[in-house]
Order: structure tokens, then C-alpha cells, then sequence
């Protein structure tokens, strides 16, 4: 992928956004919690609707279908979804790509979801989101739940990948400190519209 461009999104009621990624950027966004930051990254996935044309080089959202869009342009939640009993069963190949950047091993395919915290939940999440090896990372709030260790684990896993594949990331966060670490740009979210911020 050589961009990844955002032109008149608007879902419900917030926007219109217009954006373009190259490769390897970092935008962070951030606003009030309620504000639509979230609504946007879904809109941007695919999964809400929405107006306005998202496109990976030339090729537009609306010209594949959904589920291949998504594994291109990929969405980690505030809250992720596990469909099955155990965290190996939600990595497609069975291999756990990642997993030791995140502070686990081998066997943490083994366990059981119903016995993870939210912060190991939320950690696995990344490692299965990467493991897909999506082209452009839509991250909601990825570091909320953890200490700041973990914190930074993430954030390294982060720019590892964005440098190493070359992924344009749209990054949520509502920490000034961490907006200024990882990101080139950073837009606000304000009374329905994104501004640029400092």
C-alpha cells in the first residue's frame, strides 16, 4: 500500500473527515469521551454506515467486499470479541504470532478466554489483530486497560509492525503524553468536526 485516503466521511452527524495516509504514517485522534471517535473507526472498517469514499491506492471500499476490506484495513476495539472457548482458536494459522512481544508464551494459546483480564484480553486482541497482517491499523483507545509497562510493549509491537510492513495507523487516545510519542499528526474531535491540533 502506498496510501489510504479518507474523503467527506461523515457518520452520524460527525464529520466530514478528510484524510490521507502514506505508508508508516501515524495519525492519532482524539476527543470527548461520547464525541463519535469510535463510530468513526467503524465507519472507516466498514461495519456502520456512512458517507463518503474510503480507498487503499485506487482501489475503493465499495469495490470488494466487506470481509476483504476489513482484513485490509483492520479495527481493534475498546472492548474486543472472542467468538470461541480458547485464544488459539482466534488466531487463524493456530501460531501465535506476536504473542511474546505482549509478555506471553506458547501457552497462552492454551488458556481458556473466560480466564483472561481485560488487559490480557486486550493485549492478545493486537497479537491476533496483527496476525492478519492488515495494511492500515484502526486502534481504539489499544492501551487503555493496561499499566505502563504493558503500555509500552504495545506501543513498541505498534511501531514495529507500522515500520516493518509499512502499516498507516489511525490511532484513537485520549493521553496527551502518548498522542505525542506515537503519532506525526493529531486531530480533534470538536462539536462534530475534526480540527487540527498541535
Amino acid at each position: 500500500m502506498n496510501r489510504f485516503t479518507i474523503k467527506g466521511l461523515t457518520v452520524n452527524g460527525t464529520g466530514p473527515l478528510d484524510l490521507e495516509l502514506q505508508s508508516g504514517d501515524c495519525i492519532c485522534l482524539s476527543g470527548p469521551s461520547g464525541s463519535g471517535k469510535s463510530l468513526t473507526l467503524r465507519a472507516i472498517a466498514d461495519l456502520d454506515p456512512h458517507e463518503g469514499e474510503l480507498a487503499i491506492d485506487d482501489t475503493v471500499s465499495t469495490h470488494m467486499p466487506a470481509p476483504q476490506w476489513r482484513r485490509r484495513v483492520g479495527l481493534l476495539t475498546a472492548e474486543s470479541q472472542w467468538w470461541a472457548d480458547t485464544v488459539a482458536e482466534h488466531f487463524p494459522s493456530g501460531d501465535g504470532v506476536h504473542l511474546s512481544q505482549m509478555g506471553f508464551d506458547d501457552a497462552a494459546l492454551g488458556w481458556n478466554v473466560s480466564r483472561l483480564s481485560t488487559g490480557e484480553k486486550q493485549r492478545l486482541a493486537l497479537a491476533r489483530l496483527l496476525a492478519n497482517e492488515p495494511e492500515v491499523l484502526l486502534l481504539d483507545e489499544p492501551t487503555a486497560a493496561l499499566d505502563k509497562e504493558n503500555v509500552a510493549q504495545v506501543e513498541a509491537l505498534i511501531e514495529q509492525y507500522r515500520q516493518e510492513h509499512g502499516a498507516a495507523v489511525l490511532w484513537v487516545s485520549h493521553d496527551p503524553e502518548q498522542i505525542r510519542r506515537v503519532s506525526q499528526r493529531h486531530l480533534r474531535l470538536r462539536d462534530g468536526h475534526w480540527e487540527e491540533s498541535p
